[in-house]
């Protein structure tokens, strides 16, 4: 098939699978006499893995390397799991971070809206935001 049928029952843009082909995710098609790029079912079932492991989260970097461990003959599932448990870590620490940061916004909310806007002292450019209360309020003198 040709790269515009390849897109279309992929789902990917023409654009898309000639990068991957320069960068070796895909394998280079054979060539038509007239130099038109011809795919086997097998760049179908290649685009398929690489759009089901980037919705999975894998790098580009990481899909190839897993590419390479099968094109070398060995199962990749081991590899595959051990990638798939450090994405989960990742994404664990970011959850944490993200409820740390939303438990410093709710916490300035809350100041903020404790506040009359008319007290803002001079030589702070944002009371809620001063370094001073920022202070008090992780020494616990403030909400």
């Amino acid at each position: 098939m040709k790269i515009g049928e390849l897109a279309k029952r992929s789902g990917f843009p023409t654009r898309t699978i000639r990068y991957y082909e320069a960068t070796g995710l895909l394998p280079a098609p054979e060539r038509a006499a007239n130099g038109y790029r011809s795919y086997g079912e097998d760049s179908m079932e290649v685009l398929q893995f690489v759009r089901r492991a980037a919705t999975a989260g894998l790098t580009l970097r990481e899909i190839c390397q897993v590419l390479s461990i099968r094109a070398e003959g060995r199962p990749p599932c081991t590899h595959v799991a051990s990638l798939l448990r450090d994405h989960l870590d990742q994404i664990d620490l970011r959850i944490a971070k993200l409820r740390r940061t939303r438990q410093e916004l709710q916490t300035l909310a809350d100041y903020a809206d404790s506040i009359d806007p008319t007290t803002c002292y001079e030589g702070s450019i944002c009371t809620i935001l001063a370094p001073r209360r920022m202070e008090e309020r992780m020494d616990g003198k403030l909400p």
